[in-house]
């Protein structure tokens, strides 16, 4: 099955970064976040990946190009130019870099990709969140409902401390909770090849319209995740990020070194 990864936002809330790299790219413990979310497929047992690209997208390419002999010991012979490699260390993906232009919106990505994941039911997420959700569950609940397309909802975390208070005695503090009601987009897909049909071009918006006309169809499910999902939007939710990995608490690392 393949996955398909959108990486080709501008990502203007991390500007300091992204104005040298697309956000994908963006990097946690020294590598990018793109590389994190797809050892999440591939803990899985999903490892073909189709990425659309669009800003600064010849950094995913060269990436990508590049990541065997970054990862290897190189024999040069420099006379002829010839390389061979030692302890190639590379994992076993199939990745496709897709050109889907600068100004195209999400809808408008995932139209792109079309030709490239055939017709058969695909997954689909974001460049720029990790999650320990189970994706092999995920896939289950799909099939069992039948319908089109599998939402993954997830619990915003908080940004603020949330008090507990009984008048104006506070009972109970929680520096960092996740919201007690609402779910939202949490990113991780599992769609049929019919959604291509609610996608009308590069100016369209994956999470407006097709996603409300999915609804509206009922044609729109939602497999509640309530553990550990994080996006990383700005400079604070990088931190957070890169503090846990620093020590070795990162939720998203399912595989082993």
């Amino acid at each position: 099955m393949k996955v398909a990864i959108l990486a080709g936002g501008v990502g203007s809330r991390l500007s300091e970064e992204t104005q040298v790299k697309p956000k994908p790219m963006v990097e946690i413990g020294g590598i990018p976040i793109l590389w994190h979310i797809m050892m999440h497929y591939s803990y899985h047992g999903f490892k073909e990946f189709v990425i659309a690209l669009g800003y600064k997208g010849e950094y995913i390419k060269k990436y990508m190009v590049d990541y065997s002999s970054l990862n290897s010991n190189l024999n040069v012979d420099l006379r002829t130019g010839s390389v061979s490699m030692e302890n190639r260390h590379a994992p076993d993906w199939q990745v496709q870099l897709i050109d889907t232009g600068v100004p195209t919106l999400t809808g408008g990505r995932i139209k792109r990709l079309q030709p490239y994941l055939g017709d058969s039911t695909f997954m689909l997420t974001w460049g720029d969140g990790v999650s320990n959700v189970d994706l092999c569950r995920l896939l289950d609940f799909h099939h069992k409902h039948g319908k089109m397309a599998t939402m993954t909802a997830v619990r915003p975390p908080a940004r603020f401390g949330h008090l507990e208070m009984a008048g104006d005695q506070i009972v109970s503090f929680n520096e960092k909770p996740q919201t007690a009601e609402g779910w939202i987009n949490g990113a991780f897909f599992v769609l049929e090849p019919g959604v291509f049909d609610y996608i009308e071009g590069d100016q369209t918006q994956w999470e407006r319209e097709p996603l409300e006309r999915l609804a509206a169809d009922g044609q729109l499910m939602a497999y509640r995740h309530d553990s550990f999902w994080q996006c990383m939007d700005t400079l604070r939710d990088k931190k957070l990020l890169e503090d846990l990995w620093e020590a070795g608490q990162a939720p998203w690392k399912l595989w082993k070194d």
